[in-house]
């Protein structure tokens, strides 16, 4: 257990790579024959994860410090690929290890056993895939190769899946076509067709609903340096917005990740957010109720939800009804973590409804869910006394050193027997 201790912030931090987009150059380099490299990358559970997947597919992977070098074969080979509890890496290197003749099974950990994934199936099997899953969980069995073609997809759950089939099918034999119905996290499939670009893909697109994928590509090997993550900075920019400056460096103010939509959020709220050379400083203000749509960027909806938590008045959420298959029901987590320190949060339709005030002192129960601890980490810092975190270590799945960037910013916390 951890203490989180009511603390003036103050400091300026270096932020954690974007596992999403090192997830994703992963994936790549294991389709690329040759050696790539990725630098600055923060070594979290997702991103180990995804390291023992393609590790499990046929690639070679050398870890130097903050830096990886990849070997790729160029394909896949048939293998039983942990995914460990990452959605990401799940979704994503099912359609990859699809393209090899032979059966693949990927397999799950912790709560990702039980997040859906049924709605793979039809697609793989539409390009010449077999695929097949536990009652519509993990694990999933795929048999290959996918040729290519055309098949539909609906993007209303995840965007991970349809960023897992951009990544593969530049390398099945035929071309293909693919169709997106209700895309949500569409920023994050920008971010893939930006890095298969600078790998040497060429997919061309009708907005974010059609694509066109010539089949026989080869990425080209290539030195990559990994981006700040915007997820894991909206907790230190929360924690500033309530309780004294933040300055982070590291971030890419052009960066295509949905989680930079946090300075709008922020500034929003009543926060003073504005870049400072390479620096991104949010400092506090006059907080007041927002209003946000985080459709696009729903793990943004834990440090927004801190926030409005100390926001005087009712702030609205909207986009929540994503939040139910998260590493926890995210939803009822919020609800369940936030009423134990008095603040009440509640669900209509697509929509969370937050009332503000000062959060009690109190303890949460996390439910391993790493967005929950630190959202519930930030309101420690802001409430009326010591919050108390029952799972800390959570947080490793994507943060593993915000405990250490809290403190660094005047933050008392303090491990609890």
């Amino acid at each position: 257990m951890r203490s989180v201790w009511p603390s003036e912030v103050r400091g300026s931090v270096g932020v954690p790579s974007s596992k999403s987009a090192v997830q994703r150059l992963l994936a790549i380099g294991l389709l690329t024959e040759g050696t790539s490299e990725v630098a600055g990358v923060t070594l979290c559970d997702d991103v180990l994860a995804t390291i023992e997947a393609v590790r499990a597919l046929g690639a070679e992977v050398r870890i130097d410090g903050h830096d990886i070098r990849i070997r790729g074969p160029g394909r896949p080979r048939p293998a039983e690929v942990p995914c460990r509890e990452s959605g990401l890496c799940l979704r994503m290197m099912t359609p990859v290890a699809a393209l090899v003749e032979g059966t693949t099974r990927l397999v799950a950990e912790g709560s990702l056993r039980s997040r859906p994934v049924a709605d793979i199936v039809g697609p793989l099997e539409a390009l010449g895939a077999r695929c097949g899953t536990s009652g519509g969980l993990p694990p999933v069995t795929v048999s290959g190769p996918m040729e290519g073609g055309a098949a539909e997809i609906s993007g209303r759950r995840t965007s991970q899946f349809v960023t897992g089939l951009l990544i593969a099918l530049p390398r099945a034999p035929a071309d293909s076509i693919l169709r997106v119905d209700g895309l949500r996290s569409a920023p994050y499939v920008e971010m893939t067709i930006d890095l298969l670009g600078q790998a040497g893909a060429r997919i061309s697109r009708d907005g974010l609903e059609r694509f066109v994928i010539p089949g026989s590509q080869a990425y080209v090997p290539r030195r990559w340096t990994a981006e700040g993550d915007w997820s894991g900075a909206a907790f230190l920019l929360a924690a500033g917005a309530l309780a004294g400056e933040v300055r982070l460096r590291g971030l890419s103010p052009s960066s295509l990740q949905g989680d930079r939509a946090v300075v709008e959020a922020l500034a929003m709220a009543g926060a003073e957010v504005a870049w400072d050379g390479e620096e991104l400083l949010c400092r506090r203000g006059s907080l007041r109720p927002f209003s946000f749509d985080a459709t696009h960027c729903p793990d943004l909806v834990p440090p927004l939800a801190a926030v409005a938590a100390c926001a005087p008045g009712v702030s609205v959420l909207r986009g929540s009804d994503r939040l139910h298959h998260k590493e926890s029901d995210r939803v009822a987590a919020l609800r369940e973590a936030f009423g134990s320190l008095g603040i009440d949060v509640r669900e209509e339709g697509d929509v969370l409804r937050i009332a503000g005030g000062r959060p009690a002192s109190g303890r949460v129960r996390t439910r391993g869910d790493h967005r929950i601890a630190m959202a519930a980490a930030v309101l420690g810092i802001a409430a009326s006394g010591p919050v108390l975190l029952d799972d800390p270590g959570c947080v490793a799945k994507s943060y593993p050193g915000f405990f250490a960037d809290l403190s660094s910013l005047g933050v008392r916390t303090e491990e609890v027997p």
